[in-house]
């Protein structure tokens, strides 16, 4: 197939197991875990964990990744949309609140036949950076019960030179507000687990508070009320982003309370990740559990 999934529409070749694109994927899915995992939201962690699928490959280059072993390594195991779908059961069979989708639209196609073989009775998370076309998200429309998107940039120039995207900050938001669109407002249980809408998440930068305080001003007069946001603190200096000039060192304590009252003062609803979770902690072995038949 010439693919034409993601923002970038690059047209390049992707056969089964390999492409020539950006995200360097074929067309089957590569995964390099499927497991219980505990490090999101407590509305989408909650007690029992999310069942996350981490999917190899993505469209942008971010220079902070700290999954940099699947979304530049290409580390992982091509599986087929009947195998995806077995592991969706598998998952919702440990007990997991929802299956949780990381980095999956460039297997977009593969992933809605995957769901049109079995369907969990669970909700289903979309969990991205935010970088999508509205062609492949509406796509999964009808599909998709929560949308995890990032919103990371504000600024075409640090989009550029951090993720190599400068039309990342339009692009972005017009897929937010379709995603937004798709599944209307945030909708929970009674144990505060999110069950259905759009969650936008916010990682915190250093230098650039001015920056995420105008893209939270954004999510409150162009968004819908009540959109859910959170503010995520666990940037870790990593890979490319030590050799960009002030991008080695962690965010402050006083930059992190100045967004977090800007927040609270636009009265948005959402999560505040505490600052002390700046922590590769976060990061799980890519190590193939869960992929291969037991």
């Amino acid at each position: 197939m010439r693919c034409s999934l993601c923002p970038r529409r690059c047209a390049a070749e992707r056969d089964e197991r390999g492409g020539r694109g950006l995200c360097g994927m074929g067309v089957l899915p590569r995964v390099a875990r499927a497991a219980p995992h505990f490090g999101e939201e407590p509305c989408i962690s909650g007690t029992r964990g999310s069942g996350a699928v981490f999917f190899s490959g993505c469209a942008l280059r971010c220079a902070f990744c700290q999954n940099e072993a699947i979304s530049h390594g290409g580390a992982g195991e091509d599986v087929t949309p009947e195998r995806l779908a077995e592991i969706f059961a598998e998952l919702e069979n440990t007990g997991v609140h929802n299956i949780n989708l990381v980095t999956a639209s460039h297997f977009a196609p593969a992933v809605a036949q995957a769901l049109a073989i079995y369907r969990p009775r669970i909700p289903i998370v979309y969990n991205c950076g935010g970088y999508e076309s509205l062609e492949t998200l509406r796509l999964l429309e009808g599909l998709i019960d929560v949308y995890l998107p990032d919103y990371k940039y504000i600024d075409p120039a640090m989009a550029k030179l951090l993720s190599a995207a400068p039309d990342y900050p339009q692009v972005a938001f017009e897929a937010i507000r379709e995603m937004r669109r798709q599944t209307g407002p945030a909708v929970y249980d009674a144990d505060g687990l999110l069950l259905r809408g759009t969650h936008i998440r916010h990682l915190l930068l250093p230098g650039l508070s001015g920056d995420a305080m105008r893209i939270l001003t954004r999510i409150r007069d162009e968004l819908p009320e009540g959109t859910p946001v959170s503010l995520m603190a666990q940037y870790v200096p990593c890979g490319r982003a030590l050799s960009i000039p002030g991008m080695g060192r962690r965010v402050t304590r006083r930059e992190y309370a100045r967004v977090e009252a800007h927040m609270r003062a636009l009265g948005l609803p959402g999560y505040v990740q505490a600052l002390s979770s700046a922590s590769d902690a976060y990061v799980p072995a890519f190590d193939g559990t869960g992929v291969r038949r037991a």
